[in-house]
């Protein structure tokens, strides 16, 4: 039978917003809330409100907010709010962040307000009316309101990275935005190697999220996607990114940020998205070295031909509104402190239409951690003068100011910083009143996990599922002589795992047993108690599955807990027995086997490869949402992974 030889009628994998509190079962996807899930329903996160210092020295650390600074507290006192984020919260009453509301009779007499003026004219109007506290104050992610002039406080920090997220502060789900379209992870649907695929997802993406911003749940700046090139396979955010290819990456770059920002007259963005991190960043906690001490030794035509690639394309082929500069050094000099990388190669030679931001609390881990600057003051002047608009972090809050009156920067350079940073604002319409009455303020809840984007996240799904061996061949299988299929393994029924990281509340998931089931009767054995396998005391069960079914399906790999950000893997084989498990399985079974593979950095195989009883081996990533529902569409045929 070919691939093309199994049609089912109806469309599976479509789900409906969580609204209840138990499981409901829709159009063949069973639908779980999130507490049953590894997504949390109420999500706490601690916000740095205020940092008040102490005298510092010259040597002495300051109050960036990284790992080591937060361990110590470092002789500060923070004043910490915590927000809580309920995924079933009341969203009503809430508005979304505006300037120029026509209600407000002031807005008549700033210039800044007027929309028949251009958009240089009206951000050089408004910046003349700060005064420098109230521009410091701009200059950080978490941006104070200024309401002598009607502007409110906005949180630039929003996820967008493969689906609207509530990673970042600036959205949250809630009320009437319960969830989003959750599609692939990156290094998934990159390996589908379709240009108007991901520009489909990006457009989906930021329909979904300026409806949440409508909802006043949401921003418009996201910081997303990440382009870095994925050098070292054990790179925990290997994941996140198209992967090792520089082209290939460059390409989904452009596309990505031409889908989110929608390509719109006269340089107006639907939202601003954001490549990151700048540039040879593929280290987060490695063998005693994490990414807050990484000095990377790069020659120059590495750099251009290889690292710089990608970005050099999301900032000229896909006009990407900000770049992000990294944590790391490049050569010795902080990425974030470097003119050569941010003055003179984004906004210089490749001309760079937005603002540049930090990768959070980077200034601060420049001073701090690195020991770059002798004074945070100087650290704060170097990030600015080097190109830097945007600080995700309280440092430029708290030191800009005082380097002013040192001398050490100039007001004028802080002007500059803020033009690029508000210009964005105003072509994203946020100086423009009311948005409802803007572009896409028609868009609402119903604009959000609907039955079109989560076909696509299911389309998306298979395009990305690699097919790396098929003997005999094993694949695809028949409903007709394979009616009793043993599935295990432990990824064998995961939800949150199959949306990889920096994901937000998915509209519902359909997990590969569920999606198998829908072909074949099942029998279910999870033969490790999670992806380390760190014994071998479940095998029995999933031994004598595979003993009594037509065929066998494992499904095994990676997830977060293995790879992440902040966890970089040692090497690339399975983790703790789950080549045992397989190797075993594979020997009693009385049908062919099936190996799936649910990861985002590569995995050592080859022992598969070489079994001459594993009949079929499938990468599938981390494949969102529907991945189940790819998954067994895959292996019954009725799509073919080679197309």
């Amino acid at each position: 039978m070919g691939w093309e030889g199994v049609q089912l009628g109806g469309f599976f994998g479509i789900a409906q917003p969580i609204r209840h509190t138990e499981p409901q079962k829709i159009d063949h996807l069973f639908i779980l809330p999130s507490s049953q899930t590894s997504q949390p329903s109420i999500r706490r996160k601690l916000k740095m409100a205020t940092v008040v210092p102490s005298k510092t020295r010259k040597g002495t650390r300051s109050a960036a907010c990284n790992a080591s600074a937060l361990s110590s507290l470092c002789c500060f006192l923070l004043i910490v709010t915590i927000t809580i984020f309920a995924s079933d919260g009341n969203a009503e009453g809430l508005r979304p962040a505006f300037a120029c509301d026509a209600r407000d009779a002031r807005t008549k007499g700033w210039g800044f307000c007027g929309t028949n003026l251009g958009i240089a004219e009206r951000v050089s109007d408004l910046i003349g009316r700060l005064t420098l506290q109230e521009k410091v104050r701009l200059l950080v992610n978490n941006a104070a309101e200024v309401a002598r002039l009607g502007i409110k406080g906005y949180e630039w920090w929003s996820e967008a990275l493969h689906g609207v997220s509530n990673v970042g502060p600036g959205t949250k789900f809630g009320g009437e935005f319960p969830a989003a379209t959750s599609f692939p992870q990156v290094i998934t649907t990159a390996a589908a190697f379709n240009a108007s695929l991901w520009e489909e997802i990006g457009r989906v993406v930021s329909d979904e999220g300026r409806a949440m911003y409508n909802g006043g749940l949401g921003g418009l700046t996201y910081w997303s996607p990440n382009v870095n090139i994925f050098r070292d396979p054990r790179w925990g955010r290997g994941q996140e990114t198209p992967g090792e290819d520089p082209v290939l990456a460059g390409k989904y770059a452009a596309s990505y940020v031409r889908g989110l920002q929608g390509n719109l007259d006269g340089g107006r963005l639907k939202v601003a998205a954001c490549c990151k991190h700048f540039t040879a960043y593929d280290l987060d906690n490695w063998s005693g070295v994490d990414r807050f001490h990484f000095n990377a030794k790069v020659s120059r035509q590495d750099i251009e031909d290889t690292f710089d690639v990608p970005f050099r394309s999301c900032v000229k082929e896909g006009k990407v509104a900000s770049v992000m500069c990294s944590y790391n050094q490049v050569n010795g000099i902080p990425t974030c402190a470097d003119p050569q990388l941010l003055r003179h190669t984004i906004r210089g030679a490749w001309r760079l239409d937005g603002y540049i931001v930090s990768d959070c609390d980077s200034v601060g881990v420049l001073y701090d951690n690195q020991h770059y600057t002798s004074t945070p003051e100087e650290a704060a002047a170097d990030a600015i003068k080097a190109g830097l608009d945007l600080d995700c972090g309280p440092f430029l809050g708290l030191h800009t100011e005082r380097a002013v009156q040192l001398g050490l920067l100039k007001e004028a350079d802080i002007n500059s910083a803020l033009a690029n940073t508000l210009t964005v604002q105003m072509r994203l319409g946020m100086f423009d009143g009311e948005p409802s009455k803007q572009p896409f303020g028609n868009l609402g809840p119903h604009h959000v996990c609907t039955h079109s984007h989560q076909r696509l996240a299911l389309e998306a799904a298979r395009q990305g599922i690699v097919l790396l061996k098929n003997h005999g061949p094993s694949l695809p299988l028949s409903p007709r002589r394979h009616r009793t299929l043993a599935v295990i393994g432990p990824n064998s029924n995961v939800t949150a795992t199959m949306i990889g990281n920096y994901a937000g509340v998915a509209c519902g998931y359909t997990t590969p047993l569920q999606g198998i089931g829908r072909f074949a009767k099942t029998i279910h054995q999870q033969g490790c108690a999670g992806v380390a396998c760190s014994s071998e005391e479940l095998f029995g069960g999933a031994i004598d599955a595979a003993r009594q079914a037509d065929a066998t399906i494992l499904v095994m790999g990676l997830d977060q807990s293995i790879e992440a950000e902040f966890r970089d893997r040692a090497g690339l084989l399975l983790p703790g027995h789950q080549q045992q498990l397989v190797t075993r399985v594979a020997a009693a079974s009385k049908g062919p086997t099936i190996l799936v593979l649910m990861s985002g950095g590569p995995v050592d195989v080859s022992f598969a490869k070489n079994d001459a009883r594993i009949g079929a081996i499938l990468w599938v990533g981390y494949p969102g949402q529907a991945g189940g529902a790819a998954i067994a569409d895959v292996l019954f045929g009725t799509h073919n992974p080679g197309t």
